[in-house]
Parts: structure tokens; C-alpha cells; sequence
């Protein structure tokens, strides 16, 4: 409920989304996490290589990070290191690995598929259809938690502005793992919003040592938390600075 009046009290922000588009949230069960549906579209990706990346279909994207409270409501426990700030900040310390058993049983619950952003549909999602340099204002300080305000610490979700969708948090409180294998360059990344595994790749490894970070934490500059920046960890990493939020596919 508290999570619940923090997302309406900030989509009636001055400047934030009309009423009427926010309206398309859902939710799939009470612990689940709020739902906001991306409308189908294409945008011009950026990075080294800007290509053109179409979405056919729309897919729903939680409106925060998954929180503290959501993890422990459905993994019986809080690994976060600012376990103190409360059951609306957001859950920090797991791996991409555990972030993959939270989302097995999110699916298991729910009977949805429910899986982590791949990068294309987080920066469509980030961008929505401006070209600001962050992900809903190009004043970073409107929307994000960084090194210049958070005091070096995480805080609640949805106490920034949204961006055009009704995301919260795209930037800063922490990075988000993505599903896709880290490729130095974006050149011959898909173009249709799936993730980008090595798979596809057949002359690479398909180990993938390393796997996608977005959006920049709480500890970054503001010039880390721009659009293009991208960073990548091992997937067993665990970090204070290191969460994630979900997409659900219909």
C-alpha cells in the first residue's frame, strides 16, 4: 500500500505522465510488482553503433525496481546491504543468477513469463520517445539518486519523477541487470528488442562471462548515468550498487 501511494502521489507530479496513460498499469498478484505497459514502436538506439530497433508488439515493464519487500516476500529473505532503509527501497546485493531465481518463481506464482529487460527494451523503455540524456529529463537531478544527492545511499522508489512511460528510477538507486551477454561494441546487436546472446554468435564464447548493466546507481556521476552509458559484471557478482526490475511477455 505504502509503494502503492509513493507511484500515484509521483505520476501526479508536475510534468510527470497525464492520468490517462497511467492508467495501464497492472499487477499479477499483491507482492508482484506494479506493471506499466511500453507501447510497440522503434527508436534510434544509441552507443557505437546506432541502429534502428523495432518493437512489434508492446510488453509490460515493472514501474520500479524490485524492492526489498518483494524479494522477501516471495525468497523468504533480504540480502541488501541497506537493509535498514526499508521494504520500498530497492532489494541490492544479489547476482544476475539470483535475480534469475526470483524471476522462476515470480513466473511459477503468477503463470506469466516474466524475465529481465533485455537491452534493447530498456533503452526503448529509458528513452521513450525523447532524446533526452537521461531517462526522462536531461536534469538528472529531477529523476535519479546519484553521487551528487543520495547521501551514499539507496532510497525508496518512485520518490523521483517518472519518465514518459511511468518508469521510476531508470536512473540512479542502482544499476539494473540485463538479460544479454556484454559485447564490447553494439554492432551486430538484434534489432527486434531480444536480448543479445553469444549464442547468436557462433565464432564467440558462449560462456558469457559477463552480463549487461544499465542506468548507473547511487554512487555514479551524473555523466554515468547518461543514456549511452553502459557497464557490465560477472553474473555470480553481488554489489550494493547492483538490482534489476522486470519485463513480463504476453
Amino acid at each position: 500500500m505504502k509503494l502503492l501511494c509513493l507511484l500515484l502521489s509521483a505520476l501526479l507530479w508536475v510534468g510527470a505522465l497525464p492520468v490517462a496513460e497511467a492508467a495501464t498499469m497492472v499487477k499479477d498478484c499483491p507482492n508482484c510488482p506494479d506493471l506499466v505497459q511500453i507501447p510497440a514502436g522503434s527508436y534510434q538506439s544509441r552507443g557505437d553503433s546506432p541502429h534502428r530497433v523495432t518493437f512489434n508488439k508492446p510488453f509490460f515493464m515493472s514501474a520500479t525496481l524490485i524492492t526489498q519487500g518483494q524479494w522477501r516476500a516471495l525468497m523468504g529473505h533480504n540480502p541488501s546491504t541497506f537493509n535498514n532503509c526499508g521494504d520500498a527501497c530497492p532489494v541490492e546485493n544479489v547476482s544476475w543468477e539470483e535475480a534469475q531465481v526470483f524471476i522462476l518463481r515470480l513466473n511459477v506464482k503468477t503463470g506469466k513469463h516474466y524475465a529481465l529487460p533485455s537491452e534493447t527494451q530498456w533503452e526503448y523503455a529509458c528513452i521513450g520517445r525523447t532524446s533526452q540524456n537521461y531517462c526522462g529529463s536531461s536534469n538528472v537531478t529531477s529523476i535519479a539518486w546519484f553521487q551528487e544527492n543520495s547521501d551514499n545511499t539507496t532510497h525508496p522508489v518512485a520518490t523521483k519523477r517518472p519518465n514518459e512511460w511511468g518508469l521510476f528510477d531508470m536512473n540512479g538507486n542502482v544499476w539494473e541487470w540485463l538479460e544479454d551477454c556484454y559485447h564490447d561494441s553494439l554492432k551486430g546487436a538484434p534489432n527486434n528488442g531480444k536480448a543479445w546472446e553469444d549464442a547468436m554468435v557462433p565464432e564467440q564464447s558462449k560462456a558469457c562471462p559477463s552480463r549487461v548493466l544499465r542506468g548507473g546507481a547511487w554512487n555514479n556521476s551524473a555523466e554515468e548515468l547518461m543514456v549511452g552509458r553502459r557497464s557490465a559484471d560477472d553474473p555470480h557478482t553481488r554489489s550494493n550498487n547492483i538490482g534489476f526490475r522486470v519485463v513480463r511477455i504476453d
